[in-house]
């Protein structure tokens, strides 16, 4: 973290990770071309949100951005741009927000209306705050869905036809589908991803916290994006990569097989780190660090959050940089 020319990826740990790493070409020189499991090697370009830039700035914080491409699934004349990008304030009231652009360089212009989801949606819920957007293309129903939690007990789900204005659907997880003690459900993200042993199209994988206060990767499977069955047992767990805390998970697929991408805590590291799980989720191969944090601004020692597009050929990543609840929304080129 305070070394920020040092690519820790070079030091996976376990035999599995280093043929992993051998099969890549990796040595004890810091030039890795590329990530765990043949990922690009993301590079930070530069911020595309700020808060103090916003209009809608209620808390002076922002997280959890989801980018999607629009431009082939949305009609033209009600477009706001190629991409649209999910993000929300944390903190009481927090709030869906949208920006738009046309390239996933930016620039994003906020939307003049947020937030297009608040903390009070009657006669649904009212609660402190809504916050961690994830937004879904629901290919069958042509739709976009948006997961996003409030209270952190409970992640929900919005629908919409064309990605601003969202119609309330359901409640899809809480608490009380996990094991006695669990304290916190939230930041989910779901993926169209085949399950056939499970009966399943959908994958969610989420933040889960209990009562020991640290905190893991969940995850539940579903036919239809709607109803979730959800597995007891964590999919990462703290422990299991030298964290006090873990969160902000995203799916990844690559070379016929599925990662999952989430944070560690500032305090063990502030990197983004990978997993691999499969497809069947059957694997836990914990490949090392996905993407290096650095000590200098924006990310202050803090990656999280990451979401991922690709522009005309060009990947990126799309992340939270900074300290929690005092970042920006970043972006980073592979």
């Amino acid at each position: 973290m305070h070394e920020p020319h040092l690519d820790r990826r070079l030091f996976l740990k376990g035999t599995a990770v280093t043929g992993a790493a051998l099969a890549l070409g990796a040595t004890a020189a810091p030039t890795a071309s590329a990530a765990p499991g043949g990922f690009p090697d993301y590079t930070y370009v530069r911020t595309l949100l700020t808060p103090s830039k916003l209009a809608y700035n209620p808390t002076g914080e922002i997280i959890f951005p989801t980018v999607r491409g629009v431009y082939d699934r949305l009609p033209a004349s009600g477009r706001l741009g190629r991409y649209y990008l999910y993000y929300a304030p944390h903190d009481a009231p927090g709030g869906i927000c949208l920006a738009y652009g046309d390239s996933l360089e930016g620039p994003f212009t906020e939307y003049p209306h947020n937030p297009i989801v608040s903390n009070k949606w009657s006669p649904h819920y009212s609660v402190s705050h809504v916050s961690s957007p994830h937004v879904m293309w629901h290919a069958g129903r042509k739709e976009m869905w948006l997961y996003f939690h409030g209270e952190n007990t409970t992640t929900r789900l919005a629908r919409s036809t064309d990605g601003i204005h969202f119609t309330y659907d359901k409640v899809v997880l809480n608490t009380s589908m996990l094991p006695s003690g669990t304290t916190e459900t939230s930041y989910a993200r779901v993926f169209p991803h085949e399950l056939p042993s499970r009966g399943a199209h959908y994958v969610m994988v989420f933040m889960v916290n209990n009562t020991t206060n640290h905190r893991d990767i969940g995850w539940g499977w579903s036919a239809d994006g709607r109803s979730w069955t959800f597995a007891q047992e964590p999919l990462v767990r703290h422990g299991d990569v030298g964290a006090v805390n873990v969160g902000g998970p995203h799916l990844l697929h690559r070379n016929n097989s599925t990662y999952v991408v989430y944070n560690k805590d500032k305090e063990s590291g502030g990197d983004l780190m990978i997993t691999e799980v499969g497809n069947d989720f059957s694997r836990r191969d914990h490949l090392g660090v996905f993407y290096n944090s650095r000590s200098s601004a924006p990310e202050n020692g803090r990656a999280a959050s990451p979401s991922f597009g690709t522009d005309r050929g060009v990947p990126y990543m799309i992340y939270e940089a900074g300290e929690r609840l005092a970042g920006s929304i970043a972006m980073a080129r592979g």
